[in-house]
């Protein structure tokens, strides 16, 4: 059995001040995602942004989507009674509740925002985000660990971990199993693909696809959010329910990807 280790949350203060981890982990996400976009301009021509000042500004467009997303989709997806009884406590941020299919939707809708105002191809510009986003997805899941929480079902595996607020019972850190698969695996898959110049949606159309797929797989290692439990047949969950879609529009995506564009 493995051993959780004790971590503070709290990286360090500033005054009174109190500086999270977690917090901290959306601060490297988006610094990895600038330096990699930055890379990829200065080595591949047919990237859509030309500059630093474009990188930037797409990715404050993409950060407001996540922030203003995640939340959002956290409120209807899992947490809508609550949300209806108390609308208030959307602004209760320090409780937590952050869904990544929100998050998702709100980067989509901000970036669609800024190739409308920028006058680029919407597609091309997800394609060029699409590597990136692993990054972010795997430092989540890292903060998720030292917070201990999200962590996984009860198991009698060796993989088993004790996590403080879980009780006494051993089970999966499925964070770090999510950090693994939807982190690590998916962003060497995804940068490895685009290395080369892909048609038009072939990019986006693989990350979903293997988003959903990480996802789904993840989720049966992972304990279902109490509030909801699991959705039907004693092990479907909403993260897998929500994948779904996203797995049938990468389908979609890759299929109009390889027809209209090879």
């Amino acid at each position: 059995m493995l051993h959780y280790p004790n971590f503070n949350p709290i990286a360090f203060d500033l005054g009174s001040i109190h500086v999270h981890w977690y917090g901290l982990m959306y601060l490297f996400s988006f610094m990895g995602v600038w330096a990699l976009a930055n890379y990829r301009i200065y080595r591949q021509s047919w990237a859509p942004l030309k500059n630093n000042d474009e990188v930037l500004d797409a990715i404050f467009y993409g950060a407001m989507g996540v922030i203003l997303g995640g939340r959002v989709g956290y409120m209807l997806f899992y947490d809508l009674p609550n949300f209806s009884a108390q609308p208030l406590i959307f602004f209760k941020v320090w409780d937590g509740g952050m869904s990544f299919h929100g998050g998702l939707l709100g980067v989509i809708l901000a970036l669609w925002f800024y190739a409308y105002q920028k006058k680029l191809a919407f597609f091309e510009l997800t394609d060029f985000f699409a590597p990136l986003v692993p990054i972010g997805l795997g430092l989540g899941r890292l903060g998720n660990f030292i917070n201990g929480e999200l962590w996984g079902r009860v198991t009698t595996s060796s993989l088993g971990m004790v996590f403080p607020r879980a009780g006494a019972l051993p089970r999966y850190p499925s964070q770090l199993i999510e950090l693994f698969l939807e982190g690590i695996c998916l962003f060497i898959f995804l940068w490895v693909l685009s290395l080369k110049h892909r048609p038009r949606m072939f990019m986006s159309a693989w990350f979903l696809i293997g988003y959903s797929i990480c996802r789904i797989i993840a989720e049966f290692f992972r304990q279902p959010d109490p509030q909801l439990g699991y959705l039907a047949f004693g092990w479907v969950t909403m993260g897998q329910l929500l994948s779904l879609p996203m797995f049938a529009l990468g389908i979609v995506l890759l299929y109009l990807s390889l027809k209209k564009f090879k």
